[in-house]
């Protein structure tokens, strides 16, 4: 991955904006190690709050699809959704987003990691048409750290020689590492050059663009699957610096999943919170509460956005 530093054109990027309230699910740990709380609607992970339930660090973090033929599809526009939890009264989530063409499948597997500030994402990928190498799969994150759309800077860099992509903002950051190393990664300005923008235009990630400072950004990387290999973990780590954050982000990918799933469960049953046919309470009605009517965006005019009267905003649009 290049490390020159090269700023994106754009800046500052489109006016920044929530998502959806209308959210499928809601979690945390219950650890006081893990400070993460988490939302998830349209398939995809929402806002991630850090280090506190009243301090959204993202707007949402999802994966597009590419193909031969300059196809693109993604995944919380041109999917059928579903999500259940791991158990009655667990906030950890099991998601099956399937496309709208048949092309392809992806299953997700999403917690929060009761040993330190990082979420967890464990993702499978499967082609139902052609086979897994006809597809490029990539992760795109919209940094809204401590409550705030602009005023991030985003780029692509290293931890300890692995590629990791970072954000910062208002004193916190967040790192997005990958058990399957990225393979490719751009930073960009919402709406003019972000990922989002790149591939839907080219089908490329311009290797160029690894810089965006104190604007509306986005992240996006290549998860680095291949013919054989087609499940990765993310993690998304928070600290004071990005150096914390990405060693949070990799201690978490070094744990891997299951030891995660399994203090996870551990700290919901422990608490009596976790009953077969009685919904979890406390953290959940708690961030509930905080999201109820306060993140939803008026609608936007999809049809004026298709004519071309206004910039693409891939990371913006009010879903459903």
């Amino acid at each position: 991955m290049p490390v020159t530093q090269n700023v994106a054109p754009g800046a500052p990027g489109i006016p920044a904006r929530w998502t959806s309230s209308a959210k499928s699910g809601v979690g945390t740990s219950l650890s006081p190690a893990g400070r993460i709380w988490f939302t998830i609607s349209h398939g995809i992970l929402n806002e991630v709050y850090y280090p506190r339930v009243d301090s959204a660090c993202t707007r949402d973090l999802g994966l597009i699809v590419t193909g031969p033929g300059g196809y693109f599809s993604e995944e919380k526009r041109d999917a059928v959704h579903t999500i259940e939890p791991f158990e009655d009264g667990v906030p950890a989530y099991r998601l099956v987003n399937t496309a709208d063409d048949g092309a392809w499948r992806i299953e997700k597997r999403i917690l929060a990691d009761p040993a330190r500030p990082a979420l967890l994402q464990e993702i499978t990928f499967t082609a139902l048409k052609g086979v897994p190498g006809d597809y490029r799969v990539y992760a795109l994150l919209a940094p809204h750290l401590v409550n705030a759309g602009m005023g991030n800077t985003a780029w692509v860099g290293e931890h300890e020689g692995k590629p990791v992509l970072f954000a910062s903002g208002r004193g916190s950051c967040l790192a997005l590492a990958s058990s399957q190393p990225w393979r490719t990664g751009s930073a960009g300005y919402v709406g003019f050059s972000d990922g989002w923008q790149q591939l839907h235009d080219t089908g490329e990630l311009d290797a160029a663009y690894q810089r965006a400072e104190d604007g509306n950004v986005a992240l996006t990387g290549e998860i680095g699957f291949s013919a054989t290999e087609t499940k990765a973990l993310l993690a998304l780590g928070f600290g004071a610096t990005s150096d914390e954050a990405a060693e949070h982000a990799f201690a978490s990918l070094k744990q891997g999943f299951e030891p995660a799933a399994k203090s996870y469960l551990q700290n919901w049953r422990s608490k009596g919170l976790a009953a077969a046919g009685r919904p979890a309470r406390g953290a959940r009605d708690q961030l509930l509460s905080r999201l109820d009517g306060g993140t939803g965006d008026a609608p936007v005019d999809r049809d004026a956005r298709r004519r071309g009267r206004q910039p693409v905003d891939p990371v913006g649009l009010q879903q459903g």
